[in-house]
């Protein structure tokens, strides 16, 4: 069943496949991606050569139960990531935000992340 887009979905679709022309993730430099619902934050880091996954987090694992899709989850998301990658030894990455803003969560994020040592 198809379900016609609002247009602020439609808005975000068209500046994520902008946002993904020019961004692309490699053993060396990987890309981090956000995805953000009502709910939850999702995080994956993505090797795009090899197509796969070298780690993830969201608010839906046991460690972040308590957490809800806002900014100070957010920064608490972030500092984790940060330490989950240094322990693989990744220290710079591709930031994709997936057509949201830089704005409240992402931001949040992306500068927690930061603060833990990851170079963007």
């Amino acid at each position: 069943m198809l379900r016609k887009m609002t247009d602020k979905q439609r808005k975000r679709l068209h500046r994520k496949v902008h946002i993904r022309k020019h961004i692309y993730g490699t053993a060396e430099r990987p890309r981090v991606t956000v995805f953000k619902s009502g709910r939850n934050i999702y995080v994956q880091v993505i090797n795009d050569d090899e197509s796969n996954t070298i780690a993830s987090i969201s608010t839906l694992e046991k460690d972040f139960a308590g957490l809800k899709a806002n900014v100070e989850s957010a920064t608490k998301l972030g500092e984790a990531l940060g330490a989950r990658l240094k322990d693989k030894n990744i220290t710079k990455v591709v930031f994709d935000r997936n057509g949201y803003l830089y704005h409240g969560v992402v931001q949040a994020l992306a500068d927690a992340t930061r603060k833990a040592g990851i170079e963007f």
